[in-house]
């Protein structure tokens, strides 16, 4: 089993973040992060549990191509998600559009017409 160190966040220094021991693929990886220790241990997981589903689906052991296939499923996943997101702000941004139109009208004062300047 080998041990790797990662920087996960941008700009984190190496030598005053924690660091937090992740296993991945039967693979142990020492990550430096400034963030939730459990979000990072979840993540991993994650992970390893996308790789171990691939792994098990095709003929190839070599832990690279499950690790690619793996990166490409999660992209995948979160493409889709980020669509459905999208789409869900558009369509809110459409109903409040309409909301604020419908308050306007009733909000309005009607318009009257004053018969007796008319005449």
């Amino acid at each position: 089993m080998s041990t790797e160190a990662i920087g996960l966040d941008k700009g984190v220094d190496a030598a005053s973040s924690p660091t937090i021991k992740v296993e991945i693929y039967d693979q142990a990886y020492t990550v430096r992060s400034d963030g939730d220790p459990e979000y990072l241990k979840e993540l991993a997981e994650y992970v390893d549990q996308r790789m171990r589903e691939i792994s098990s689906g095709t003929l190839t052991v070599d832990s690279r191509k499950v690790a690619i296939l793996a990166a490409l499923y999660i992209t995948d996943e979160l493409h889709s998600l980020r669509k459905i997101h999208d789409q869900a702000d558009e369509q809110l941004a459409t109903r409040s559009a309409e909301c604020s139109e419908m308050l306007d009208r009733l909000l309005k004062p009607p318009r009257t017409l004053d018969r007796a300047s008319a005449s």
